[in-house]
């Protein structure tokens, strides 16, 4: 790495606590990565609007009760684990367990409208992040 610093860029990411925890296994890491970036967690409103950016993007949409339920989902209680929550990665998560759900619960209906095939029901959530 030092022989092409030039021409090299290595990125780190993870979450702040894991990362200090790994820049401090070794003295000369620190060193060798003198830029540090913080970035804050997406508030419950923008973690919504990425899931229904998710939903829009595959042509779902979300009941208004399920929109309710996730953001129930969204604010997880203090106490209940908080720090494994994912962030976006976990809208993701949620949003695709949502989409396998949905289909397993259409799939025995005999008949289907456009409508029952684009809708994420708040059933077709995941009962518990993770």
């Amino acid at each position: 790495m030092e022989d092409h610093k030039d021409e090299f860029v290595l990125i780190l990411a993870g979450y702040q606590k894991e990362m200090e925890n790994f820049i401090q296994t070794n003295p000369g890491l620190r060193s060798r990565f003198p830029i540090h970036i913080d970035f804050p967690d997406y508030t419950q409103q923008e973690l919504l609007a990425i899931a229904e950016q998710l939903c829009a993007r595959r042509q779902y949409q979300l009941t208004t009760q399920a929109r309710l339920t996730l953001i129930k989902m969204l604010n997880p209680p203090a106490g209940s684990g908080e720090e494994a929550f994912g962030n976006a990665r976990t809208v993701r998560n949620i949003i695709e367990k949502a989409l396998r759900r949905q289909a397993v619960r259409l799939v025995a209906k005999p008949t289907l409208t456009r409508e029952e095939l684009m809708t994420i029901e708040p059933c077709d959530l995941p009962e518990v992040l993770g």
